[in-house]
């Protein structure tokens, strides 16, 4: 998979992006927790969406770098452009990076906006996966991909500003139980916010894991976040991802997610399920795969999600 551009400054990104063009303005933009997000607008017209925070989180905009341009180079789904990530020591006002990603309005909904979302989002589940492993002339990548890794992605990431450990795997139940449950059963454990006999029930269920969740029959680029904070309607009217968790796992982990919180449309599920094929007893797995988010937040936000986790712990768990 292609890397993304990583620029010493912002001044260094702008002229190689917009050639002799200068910041004209720089507007916050609302909508993030968790970052400092601007509207740069150029002395030729050109504009650019900014992300910055703090130096150290440079990782977690590769990671989110990386992910989004994976999701576009399928070339199914409309995908946030991102066009590099940086260090600047001054543009900001502190010592920061940033994220770069190419400007874009904000439309209004076609009328057959849910039927298109599933059908394009079905679609990248479809495409081949194998270029998340391959990199170039990265030994250790390549040597994933031709060991048969079909599970995981090309580099750790973040669910929120939780580490994400993506360790490729063969198998997709492996990944799911050794890199998804697994770390947040034990960061919520060591937190305190899971008792032991909850941590006994969380051993039961990922021991029990290879009778409760199938292998997918292809391996799915998926979003890794997919709730209705996470896509925007573009100028086309279309829905476009943004802020993912990328990782290629089964198609019904992302399907979950867009259920936890709700605001999906039942044309959506509809559209989803005639082009790609629902499993049985998917209306079961999908607070297991839901679980990882629940703890997630637990180890995000504390109690107030704690119930949800332990109602799923019992169960499957017993």
């Amino acid at each position: 998979m292609a890397t993304v551009p990583v620029f010493p400054s912002l001044g260094d990104a702008l002229n190689v992006l917009a050639p002799g063009a200068g910041v004209e303005a720089r507007r916050p933009v609302g909508g993030s927790d968790l970052n400092r997000v601007y509207r740069l607008t150029l002395s030729d017209g050109t504009e650019f969406f900014a992300k910055t925070n703090s130096s150290s989180l440079l990782p977690m905009y590769e990671a989110e770098a990386e992910g989004l341009a994976a999701m576009r180079a399928t070339g199914t789904i409309g995908v946030a452009d991102v066009l590099g990530i940086g260090l600047e020591p001054a543009a900001f006002g502190q010592d920061a990076a940033f994220l770069l990603l190419r400007w874009m309005d904000s439309g209004s909904r076609r009328a057959d906006f849910w039927e298109v979302f599933a059908e394009e989002l079905a679609g990248m589940h479809a495409a081949d996966t194998s270029f998340v492993f391959a990199k170039p002339g990265d030994a250790l990548s390549n040597a994933a991909a031709s060991s048969g890794a079909r599970y995981g992605f090309s580099i750790d990431n973040y669910i929120g500003s939780t580490p994400q450990i993506n360790s490729p795997k063969s198998s997709w139940v492996d990944f799911f139980r050794e890199c998804r449950l697994h770390p947040q059963v034990r960061m919520a454990y060591d937190a305190g916010y899971l008792e032991r006999s909850a941590m006994r029930q969380a051993d039961a269920v990922m021991e029990q894991l290879e009778f409760l969740l199938p292998e997918p029959d292809h391996p799915s680029l998926l979003h890794g976040d997919l709730w209705g904070g996470n896509y925007m309607t573009g100028p086309d009217g279309k829905a476009w991802l943004i802020d993912p968790a990328a990782y290629v796992g089964h198609r019904e982990a992302d399907l979950a997610m867009t259920e936890l919180f709700g605001g999906f449309s039942p044309a959506f599920y509809s559209a989803y399920r005639s082009i790609a094929h629902v499993d049985a007893g998917y209306s079961e797995r999908r607070d297991l795969y839901n679980l990882y988010h629940l703890l997630n937040h637990v180890n995000l936000f504390g109690y107030s999600y704690v119930g949800s986790v332990l109602r799923i712990l019992n169960r499957f768990g017993g």
